[in-house]
C-alpha cells in the first residue's frame, strides 16, 4: 500500500466496479511544449482512461515557464487543474474530471510504476527531452520517469516517446534509432495542417490525436486525412 501526496492510499485495486484499475503511466520531462502534454492528459482523461502522472523536476520549471503555474507535489491535483484547464492559448477553456488520476513524485523509486508488477496498459512521454531520450535508450534509471519507461520495455507495453526538439543531433537520432529497435514508437512533435487548424489549439490537439492513435485510444481531436483535398473548408 502506497499513500500518494494528499493523503490517498493506492494499491492498484480501487478501479471502478471491482476491477483492477490499468492506467496509462505519462510522464513529462523538461522540453519545452508543456500544452502538448496538458493536450493528451485531457484526451485520455476525456475517453475514460486511468493516468498515472510523473512530472520531472526540470519539467515543473518549464511549466511554471510556459503557463505561471507552479507544480507542487503537496498542491498537485489543484495545480494540476489550473494547467490542464488552460489551453495553448493561455486561456482557460476546459474543465477535466480528475477523479482518476494518480500523481507519483519523479524522485519516488518505489512508486507503482517502478514495477513491472504494476498494471499500467503502457506509457507515454510528452514533451520529451533529449535527456530523456537518452536516460531511456541507455535504460539509466536516474528518476521515476526513466525507470517506468524502462520497465513499459522490457515488460513490452507500449512506449511512446514524444520528442520535442530541432534540430537533432548524431548522438539523439542514434539514441532515438535505439528506442524504436526495443519496441517504442518514437514521435516528433510535428503538427499536421491538412486538417484545416484555424488555432494553435487545433496543432497542439493534432500531436495528441497522434500520441492517442499510437496507443489505440480513441478520440476526435482531429479531421482526419480521406483523401480528398480541401475537404476542411
Amino acid at each position: 500500500m502506497h499513500e500518494e501526496p494528499g493523503g490517498q492510499e493506492q494499491d492498484g485495486r480501487g478501479g471502478r466496479g471491482g476491477r483492477v484499475r490499468r492506467p496509462w503511466v505519462v510522464g513529462v520531462s523538461g522540453a519545452s511544449g508543456t500544452p502538448y502534454a496538458a493536450a493528451t492528459l485531457r484526451a485520455l482523461l476525456d475517453a475514460g482512461e486511468a493516468v498515472d502522472l510523473v512530472v520531472s523536476r526540470a519539467a515543473r520549471l518549464t511549466v511554471l515557464d510556459e503557463t505561471g503555474i507552479s507544480f507542487r507535489d503537496g498542491h498537485w491535483r489543484d495545480d494540476l487543474a489550473g494547467w490542464l484547464a488552460r489551453g495553448a492559448d493561455g486561456k482557460d477553456h476546459f474543465a477535466p474530471d480528475l477523479s482518476d488520476v494518480r500523481y507519483w513524485p519523479a524522485g519516488d523509486l518505489a512508486a507503482g510504476p517502478s514495477s513491472g508488477s504494476y498494471p499500467a496498459k503502457g506509457m507515454i512521454v510528452v514533451p520529451a527531452s533529449t535527456a530523456s531520450v537518452a536516460g531511456i535508450a541507455l535504460g539509466l534509471s536516474k528518476d521515476l520517469l526513466q525507470r517506468a519507461a524502462s520497465v513499459t520495455l522490457k515488460e513490452r507495453r507500449p512506449l511512446v516517446v514524444a520528442v520535442r526538439e530541432t534540430p537533432l543531433s548524431g548522438p539523439t537520432l542514434r539514441q532515438m534509432v535505439a528506442l524504436d529497435e526495443a519496441g517504442a514508437v518514437v514521435l516528433p512533435v510535428s503538427p499536421g495542417f491538412y486538417a484545416g487548424a484555424s488555432h494553435i489549439q487545433d496543432l497542439v490537439d493534432f500531436v495528441a490525436g497522434r500520441i492517442l492513435d499510437a496507443v489505440g485510444v480513441p478520440h476526435a481531436l482531429y479531421r482526419r486525412w480521406e483523401g480528398e483535398l480541401g475537404a476542411h473548408g
